[in-house]
């Protein structure tokens, strides 16, 4: 890790990581006001995070990725942009799931995670029922869930999850809401990658329905 990067990490990362402990009011972690709480599960690179940052300076946002250089990038481009909208969970996403207020999110972006392939893999994928359940509960009425992916072992995985789910509603009209990236979407480095090589990539969005919400989080 170049120089740079490794004094954001020491300085800039204490700053900006989400706090240990209950999380009661998620606008309150962010220095100007907020209108609305997303949250960003596995930003690689962070391409994506810093652009819906950028483009939307009203909403607070929360990216988890466990991987040390995708932080870095993350906070050097926050540093670059002057940034004050973005706060960063540094590990595994499922812990900060159980501590997110309920009804507190009004959009999870879950982009290109990867798929694990191998059947004898498929439970480590993310979209799993016990996730889902968690996704219920923190998303607004209302509120969306955007997943894409270039591997169609997983997208036909998180698709029949999701509908199974009584949470969730599919928004998809037709082909070209799934064939087309969001309008206010960016490509991913990994996304770039996939389409370069030939591969087809496909964006689900689903609407979080008025049913009951998932299980409780648990106490800190």
């Amino acid at each position: 890790m170049r120089d740079g990067r490794r004094r954001l990490v020491d300085e800039e990362l204490p700053r900006l990581r989400m706090p240990v402990g209950p999380l009661e009011n998620l606008q309150s972690l962010f220095s100007d006001p907020v209108s609305d709480v997303w949250l960003e599960i596995g930003f690689g690179a962070g391409e994506h995070l810093i652009h819906q940052a950028e483009a939307n300076p009203h909403i607070g946002f929360i990216g988890a990725e466990p991987f040390i250089n995708g932080v870095a990038r993350v906070l050097a481009e926050a540093e670059k942009k002057s940034l004050h909208n973005i706060r960063i969970h540094d590990d595994d996403a499922r812990p900060l799931l159980e501590r997110l207020p309920a009804a507190s999110i009004g959009r999870v972006f879950l982009l290109f995670s990867d798929p694990w392939p191998k059947t004898r893999h498929h439970k480590r994928r993310f979209v799993n029922a016990a996730n889902l359940d968690a996704l219920a509960r923190i998303l607004k009425p209302g509120g969306e869930f955007r997943f894409a992916s270039d591997d169609a072992g997983f997208v036909r995985w998180a698709l029949a999850a999701t509908l199974a789910h009584d949470g969730f509603d599919w928004t998809a009209k037709g082909p070209a809401d799934w064939r087309e990236r969001p309008p206010d979407a960016i490509a991913t480095r990994y996304e770039t990658k996939a389409l370069t090589e030939g591969r087809n990539c496909v964006y689900l969005r689903f609407q979080r329905n008025g049913s009951a919400p998932g299980p409780t989080p648990k106490k800190a």
